[in-house]
């Protein structure tokens, strides 16, 4: 890592993906649209578009939006174990797209198609196992997710899993779970990654799309206001207290039933899938899990939930996704700002940091304490 005059910072990961600095707006459903990804890609970090909740007609057209608002590089995210998982990696591969990152681990040969039409391809995991698997299959680096992230979560900090993976694999590693400054960024860098990504602090911008009132419940939120549930698909999800969630972890199966068939309804009407094609992406997200009908369901229309709050500002009928820092943000800077401050303030901590290692104590008295660089 090297930092110039200014303060701008240089890794493996401005390297492989054209930024200006290690940061990524991570991929969030509903929220990481065309304005976001563009003002994040003009600004100089890796803008993440969202692709899960979008047919593939509406992909082309967002991605093309995208470059309508910027020339800088940006990527897609993709789910791997969707049915058209192949269609949309061609998709970029015609558009010219950056990067290509997955919320699972893509196939081999998802890998190696990307690879071989120039796309950079970084995985988001949660252990070390999957990082080691995919590094192994080709990728080009990997996002490392902790507990502290919102949506779909584990239960390793960051501050544990960040370190494990880094020693690892010989990979560019990103970092994210509990970022959302500089002084974050600086702790990812410490911990040998080559950046930090961030969600909710993306979300909590202007050029958000998120409704004003779904935006002030997350300005409202305190830390104990983030919470982890498996009622929603299932499965561990970090996301607000909210109306939804309350009434999701007091219904008994009958009702939980009868609210996931109600909400599949409506995601059938909006996707135009089938019964039978809902059941079997819901079985594709249980990643191995004995999940109940009602759960399968609902991991099958999960998306719908997340729009009734971040599309159409229902906080009392929708889910927020949140990572444990929404407790933390209170203010709504643009875009721009976001970038500009943590990168300046990472800058400014490593240098500060280098010069107490340098100068204190230590540094006279004798050698390095084990473990120093």
């Amino acid at each position: 890592m090297t930092a110039g005059p200014a303060g701008p910072l240089t890794t493996p990961l401005t390297s492989l993906a054209g930024v200006r600095h290690p940061l990524v707006q991570t991929g969030m459903g509903w929220v990481a649209g065309p304005r976001l990804v563009a003002a994040t890609a003009e600004a100089g970090a890796l803008g993440i578009l969202a692709s899960a909740t979008m047919s593939l007609p509406r992909l082309r057209e967002a991605v093309r939006e995208v470059r309508s608002r910027t020339a800088a590089p940006f990527g897609v995210n993709l789910r791997a174990d969707a049915g058209d998982a192949a269609e949309r990696v061609r998709l970029l591969t015609e558009e010219g797209v950056r990067v290509a990152s997955f919320a699972l681990a893509p196939s081999r040969e998802l890998i190696g198609t990307l690879k071989d039409a120039g796309v950079v391809v970084i995985p988001s995991v949660g252990a070390v196992r999957h990082a080691e698997k995919v590094a192994a299959w080709g990728a080009d680096a990997v996002l490392v997710q902790g507990g502290e992230g919102g949506g779909h979560t584990g239960q390793v900090a960051t501050s544990v899993l960040l370190p494990q993976v880094v020693d690892a694999v010989d990979l560019p590693v990103i970092g994210a779970g509990g970022f959302r400054d500089g002084r974050g960024l600086a702790a990812a860098l410490c911990h040998g990654a080559a950046g930090a990504a961030m969600g909710t602090r993306f979300l909590l911008t202007r050029e958000s799309t998120v409704p004003d009132a779904v935006k002030a419940r997350y300005l409202a939120a305190k830390v104990t206001d983030v919470t982890v549930t498996t009622k929603v698909d299932g499965l561990p999800h970090r996301m607000l207290r909210s109306e939804m969630v309350a009434a999701l972890e007091s219904s008994g199966r009958v009702g939980s039933l009868l609210r996931a068939l109600r909400h599949a309804a409506a995601f059938k009407k909006e996707s135009g899938l089938t019964w039978a094609a809902m059941l079997r992406d819901g079985r594709a997200l249980r990643h191995g899990k004995d999940l109940t009908l009602s759960q399968t369901l609902l991991a099958a229309n999960t998306p719908m939930l997340l729009k009734a709050a971040m599309v159409e500002g229902r906080t009392d009928a929708g889910v927020m996704a949140a990572g444990q820092v929404a407790g933390l943000i209170d203010d709504l800077p643009s875009v721009a700002e976001v970038v500009e401050t943590t990168v300046a303030q990472a800058a400014r901590r490593l240098t500060e940091l280098a010069s107490r290692v340098a100068t204190g104590p230590a540094a006279a008295s004798g050698p390095a304490p084990p473990g120093t660089p």
